[in-house]
């Protein structure tokens, strides 16, 4: 039953980056560690940057897979999962994480796999 495409990832991609740049400010996360804010940020940017360099349907630049993007994803989704534990996050710093690594976790899983397998780095285009 895996249903998310290729297509579909590539427009929640960018929402999602920003989500993660906004959301920590707005709910006041880094009560328990000044990391819960800033770790958010950081990964909103880099998953922005990601997307945009991805070869996908909303890539700009077309430079790494959508296999090596669902990688890097899979990664985020462990270390949102594992982080909060050893930084020791409380309260809401740690159902955020918790939160977005099983909900990137789960978009990982789910993915169907239609799309045709590639090196991990692609040859430069640009929209």
């Amino acid at each position: 039953m895996k249903f998310v495409t290729q297509k579909l990832h590539a427009f929640i991609d960018y929402p999602v980056a920003i989500a993660l740049v906004i959301l920590p400010f707005v709910l006041g996360l880094g009560e328990s560690h000044i990391l819960a804010l800033y770790t958010s940020v950081a990964t909103g940017v880099a998953a922005f940057l990601l997307t945009s360099i991805t070869d996908h349907e909303t890539g700009i630049f077309k430079l790494v897979t959508y296999k090596f993007h669902l990688a890097v994803d899979f990664l985020v989704a462990v270390t949102f999962l594992i982080l909060p534990f050893i930084l020791g996050f409380k309260g809401l710093d740690l159902i955020y994480y918790l939160a977005n690594g099983i909900a990137v976790l789960l978009v990982v899983s789910l993915h169907k796999g239609e799309e045709k397998q590639e090196d991990d780095f692609v040859k430069p285009q640009f929209v």
